[in-house]
């Protein structure tokens, strides 16, 4: 099987409907992790900025969501193994979650940065200009709908928990990848106009209208951050070894159980402070990093 061959296998690995009715989305976007994984391959020395959090208000208690400080914290993760510099950026509600997901993942030296939710963003498009930021990929992070407002899966306003991260991410002069789930998340307006609202509960509201270069789409965001570290290590012969090592259980467990401890964070679908994502176990995301990982540890490619 050729690098591209496995990459798609990847992708078809990671679009599995978890009951949000997303396979039209699937369909919509079939093909964005081989564009997003080529292109960010092949930029000598990339340099990397992650944007993630999502609040969840009605948590118990109100905190971070388990998907997308996880997924993150695993990304940079493999991102510094390989040698690219990369930084996170979130905002007020998130910080002690993705704080507490790097310090997991070994990487208590990765930048954070963290926005106030009324901040102007202004000043991190500056910083990350200054630090020569090529590549901005975002990881379940809500964005704006058509009226300007971010809204959670429910339709519920985000606004008053929510910085305008979007405008960093859309700022450039860095390309732009967006790893999604459900229809509200930055990237999500790479999509054909109506595909969101025409198959996801409440997607007429929340669908959000930031597009990005590269829309990789998964049944939970969490595993799309499996598919980008794999799918570059089939890509990069140096980089898969770095890319194994990484998509381990164990290490994925760690992080999502310092994340809900110590962040704290909620579980988004059921609310509760578990070691689940998106109302799946950990031993459910173990199985489908384990076929992903297979995928990698075929070797040829690049």
């Amino acid at each position: 099987m050729d690098a591209r061959a496995r990459i798609d296998a990847i992708e078809a690995l990671i679009h599995q409907d978890v009951g949000r009715h997303t396979a039209p989305l699937f369909a919509a976007a079939r093909g964005g992790l081989w564009g997003a994984a080529s292109a960010l391959a092949a930029m000598p020395g990339p340099r990397v900025g992650l944007i993630t959090g999502f609040y969840v208000p009605l948590g118990h208690p109100p905190a971070a969501e388990t998907d997308g400080p996880a997924g993150a914290a695993l990304l940079a993760r493999f991102l510094t193994r390989v040698g690219v510099a990369c930084r996170v950026l979130t905002d007020a509600p998130c910080a002690s979650a993705c704080r507490a997901a790097l310090d997991a993942a070994g990487l208590s030296d990765v930048p954070l940065g963290v926005a106030a939710v009324d901040a102007d963003p202004d000043s991190v498009v500056a910083c990350w200009r200054g630090f020569g930021i090529g590549w901005a990929i975002a990881i379940e992070r809500c964005g704006p709908a058509a009226d300007g407002r971010p809204r959670n899966m429910r339709g519920q306003d985000m606004g008053a928990w929510t910085a305008p991260l979007d405008r960093v991410f859309s700022a450039g002069p860095w390309q732009t990848i967006g790893i999604a789930d459900g229809g509200n998340e930055l990237g999500m307006g790479s999509l054909p106009a109506g595909v969101v609202a025409d198959s996801v509960p409440f997607g007429e509201s929340i669908a959000c209208v930031t597009p990005a270069d590269h829309l990789v789409m998964a049944g939970v965001s969490h595993w799309g951050a499996y598919a980008l570290i794999a799918a570059l290590g089939v890509l990069r012969a140096g980089w898969r070894r770095a890319a194994a090592e990484v998509l381990d259980a164990a290490v994925d467990g760690a992080i999502v159980e310092a994340l809900v401890l110590l962040g704290p964070a909620v579980d988004g679908v059921t609310l509760d402070q578990s070691l689940t994502i998106d109302g799946l176990d950990m031993a459910t995301h173990g199985r489908k990093l384990a076929a992903v990982k297979v995928l990698v540890e075929q070797g040829g490619g690049g």
